[in-house]
């Protein structure tokens, strides 16, 4: 570490002592004197008789350094030092001055530093205390570029994660339905909201191989890229394993198993499945550490059927149990993600899944209705500037007359 400081340190030792200095004094001897001062220190000096010299040399070749005489004919070294602040060339603006004063008062030096100067030397200059100072200003001047070139390439990673997160977002969106499925007899509603472009929660629908259909979603670790690749991957094994299997458990078996022949344990994310027969409105429901599934009965009641297996990707091979319901015409029920009881990083207004349940309207008319609802009560508009975590909701009702 101490070797690595040094270095730095002769670095930047080496950088100043190759500095060049415009000095700008209207006295020859001042200008003969602080060149000689300068040149013995290790700098490079030019020097100027006056202030419209100075302009002309400062723009053909910016100096690291200006060294400026306060009170000069013509235009003093306030007017020049106002002209050069004010330049559209910020290697001409930017540059590192200390003015020159015969007049050691406080007002003299507050008339230096309104002026734009960086520091103020009185003369006659003390050697050490003019070198001091120069080499002060060249080192914020170095940390100022190396700040400069940091936030260049803060910059560069900026644009290309914007650039990574848009394509992992027109990637998402691919997967997740544009349009609620049209099913006779039934609505469906849909709300996602993930908390930047892309989120870790995805949903959807399939059709299994004996007709019913199966709503599925699933909340994975994280957000942003990886999270959106997540989702991709729960979309293609929930896919693979319906074409494979026949029942909701058996979907969910294949799903955490290819799941953990990819990560191990290393991730997991919740799930849950309603494999529904629209014909009779029965229902098989496997849950896998997600938030409970809510019906919404047309008398009014609400049920509640919690995930029995864990998470998928934690266990080799869990069990995932079955719960059969029934809907009838007017009843619907409700999947989602937990970022709808944390909507608010406010611990005392996040949501409990009975808080939720009160929230039900059962005589509402329409999926949508439904959906809306909740979301007024969960997720008023504009929360979601607070929400720490992505949020999905499905609604699914049969109508009634069915």
């Amino acid at each position: 570490m101490t070797g690595r400081v040094s270095s730095e340190s002769e670095e930047e030792m080496s950088d100043n002592s190759r500095a060049e200095i415009l000095v700008v004094d209207d006295d020859a001897m001042s200008r003969r004197v602080l060149a000689q001062l300068l040149t013995a220190a290790g700098y490079k000096c030019r020097v100027c008789k006056d202030g419209s010299e100075a302009l002309e040399t400062v723009h053909a070749t910016p100096p690291s350094l200006l060294l400026l005489d306060f009170d000069m004919p013509g235009l003093n070294g306030a007017e020049v030092l106002r002209r050069l602040r004010s330049d559209r060339h910020s290697a001409v603006a930017q540059i590192p001055t200390i003015m020159l004063t015969a007049h050691g008062s406080e007002e003299s030096e507050v008339s230096c530093l309104q002026a734009g100067a960086d520091d103020f030397v009185t003369k006659p200059v003390n050697a050490a205390v003019l070198r001091a100072r120069i080499e002060t200003q060249l080192r914020l001047r170095s940390m100022r570029r190396q700040v400069e070139r940091q936030n260049d390439e803060l910059e560069k990673w900026r644009r290309n994660l914007e650039r990574d997160l848009a394509a992992a977002r027109l990637t998402q969106q691919s997967l997740i339905p544009q349009k609620p499925l049209a099913l006779p007899g039934w609505q469906v509603a849909t709300c996602y909201r993930p908390v930047i472009q892309v989120g870790g929660d995805i949903y959807g629908w399939l059709r299994m191989k004996d007709g019913r259909i199966l709503f599925w979603i699933v909340d994975g670790t994280g957000h942003g890229a990886a999270a959106a690749l997540l989702t991709t991957l729960a979309k293609l094994l929930f896919h693979h394993g319906n074409v494979e299997q026949d029942t909701p458990a058996t979907v969910m078996e294949a799903v955490n198993h290819d799941f953990r022949s990819i990560f191990g344990s290393r991730s997991f994310m919740t799930a849950m499945c309603v494999a529904l027969d629209p014909a009779t409105g029965s229902a098989s429901v496997v849950g896998a550490g997600h938030p409970p599934l809510l019906v919404t009965r047309r008398n009014g009641t609400t049920e509640s059927v919690a995930s029995i297996a864990p998470p998928l990707g934690l266990i080799e091979q869990p069990e995932f149990p079955e719960t059969a319901i029934n809907l009838e015409p007017g009843d619907a029920f409700l999947l989602y993600t937990d970022g709808l009881f944390r909507w608010t990083k406010d611990e005392r207004r996040r949501l409990t899944p009975q808080q939720l349940e009160k929230m039900l309207d059962h005589s509402a008319p329409t999926a949508d209705a439904l959906l809306k609802g909740v979301l007024a009560h969960a997720a008023p508009d504009g929360a979601m500037n607070s929400s720490p975590d992505d949020m999905t909701v499905l609604a699914v009702r049969r109508m009634t007359g069915q």
